[in-house]
This record gives structure tokens, sequence and C-alpha cells, in this order.
């Protein structure tokens, strides 16, 4: 019995407006690994190409733009930087898409991988309408 290989890629584009940030990433995380394909497999990287706009309109449901806090250690002595959901999509909306995408893919270089296919836009406008992609519901 031989394995065929698939490496047929699609392009999705979701719309982020008013999307719930952990159901978006969800659906953004199960597309790039190729879960929603027949063709899955745990070991290949058969996922699709995924569009985000409108990533600064992204919501959140609950007291999560206070509670939920971001870590980032500089290296130094005391220099833990912490910063709010509420402040990290004021500055960069796509740093919060991407990480909270990141969190659900492996953590191995085939991860790595899968979310180079991820691509954020903080507006409607983005530069792959030459590749026709296809409108993803959420």
């Amino acid at each position: 019995m031989k394995t065929e290989s698939v490496n047929k890629k699609e392009w999705f584009i979701i719309d982020a407006q008013d999307a719930v940030l952990g159901r978006l990433a969800t659906k953004i995380a199960t597309v790039l690994r190729g879960k929603h394909k027949p063709t899955y497999l745990p070991y290949k990287d058969n996922g699709d190409y995924i569009v985000v706009i409108n990533a600064k309109n992204i919501a959140v449901t609950g007291n999560k733009l206070n509670d939920k806090i971001y870590y980032k250690h500089t290296g130094y002595i005391g220099n833990m930087k912490k910063t709010p959901l509420s402040k990290a999509l004021t500055k960069n909306p796509s740093f919060v898409i991407k990480n909270a995408v990141k969190g659900m893919l492996p953590k191995n270089p085939l991860g790595r991988d899968m979310i180079k296919k991820l691509k954020i836009f903080d507006d409607d406008k983005h530069c792959h309408q030459a590749q026709n992609p296809t409108k993803l519901e959420i």
C-alpha cells in the first residue's frame, strides 16, 4: 500500500469583524493543520493558507480585556514586561491573533512551518487578491 501525497494548497480569507478571539483561533488552527481535509496526517503539513482581515475589530468575552496579560522577559533580572490585552490590541492586533493560533499548533518544526501560512491584516485591505482566496465562515 502506498501513501498518496497531496500538496494542493488552497487560500481562505476570514473576516475577523466582531469575531470572538478563541473561536476564531480554533478555526484558523484547524485549517492550518489540515484537519478539515480527508487527507489529514498528523505528521504532514497538508493545511491551507489563511488571510485574516479586520484584525483590529476582534472581540473577546468576559473581562479578558483587563484580566488577560501577556508576559515578556528581557533577559535581565527584574525586567518582566507585562502587557494587558487591551493595550496589545491597540498596539498590535495581529500579535494577539497570531499568539492565540500559535498556542494551538504543534510545538515543533512542523508547527513553525504551519504558522508561516497565516497572513494577518489590521484592516480590510490585503495583498493576496491574486491567489483568489475563498471566504471562510466562522
